[in-house]
């Protein structure tokens, strides 16, 4: 079963609308859908924003729904100037990049006592991710790369080039490391999708709400088109 988890309204409806055999469950504030997509057995719950809210709601799907992939979908700014709005990021692996346990020896985006300082996504749900992005969306680029992640909307230049240079992430927004790392923690495979909304400096704000439909409308087609796909 595969779940998939946005972080608003906004980045489910339209898949959840696509639904059949829907039962609806609410679990710690949350709503999840479970039903068939495609005719393939999905989970598709709204999160909520952050990286607490994101990381309860895939424990909850590992727990409760047995997920044997997570899939998160949504929005985010781009941090390369290469990657444009409405473009597509893949995640090649995931990091924090609001932990910061440098007095203790750490390097920033270290958590403190595990080995791990980016998890890794998947790359077989990557590589269908990509061939289904390249089919359903062929006006847009589609990129790999790290995503970085943290409780802030990026949207000031000095901070975007500081998160690139100490990350060398591709975009940033605001729960994947999250999902990430409780996927890793529980042996389950995950990829982070992420629709390019704004480019994360001093114009985020206003790119934002005018971008931010036709980034979603990207994902969505994105993740219907994997659903329909054999490789999870």
């Amino acid at each position: 079963m595969l779940g998939i988890i946005g972080a608003m309204d906004v980045e489910v409806a339209e898949i959840k609308k696509t639904m059949t055999d829907v039962n609806v469950e609410t679990i710690a504030a949350m709503e999840f859908y479970k039903g068939l997509l495609r005719g393939k057995e999905a989970v598709v719950v709204r999160s909520g924003i952050g990286k607490v809210n994101a990381a309860i709601c895939t424990q909850i799907l590992v727990d409760h729904y047995h997920v044997n992939a997570v899939i998160n979908t949504g929005i985010a700014g781009s941090l390369k100037n290469e990657i444009n709005i409405a473009d597509v990021v893949l995640s090649t692996d995931v990091v924090h990049h609001d932990m910061d346990a440098t007095g203790f020896g750490y390097p920033v985006g270290q958590i403190p006592q595990m080995k791990e300082f980016s998890f890794p996504a998947d790359e077989s749900l990557r590589n269908l991710a990509y061939e289904c992005c390249k089919k359903v969306n062929p006006e847009i680029e589609v990129f790999t790369g790290r995503v970085v992640s943290g409780d802030q909307f990026i949207s000031d230049q000095v901070k975007k080039d500081w998160i690139f240079k100490t990350f060398q992430g591709a975009c940033t927004e605001m729960e994947g490391a999250a999902i990430a790392q409780t996927a890793y923690l529980n042996h389950i495979p995950f990829l982070i999708i992420r629709a390019i909304s704004d480019k994360a400096d001093n114009s985020a704000g206003m790119d934002y709400s005018e971008f931010e439909k036709l980034a979603v409308k990207h994902s969505v087609k994105l993740i219907l088109a994997m659903a329909e796909g054999d490789s999870y």
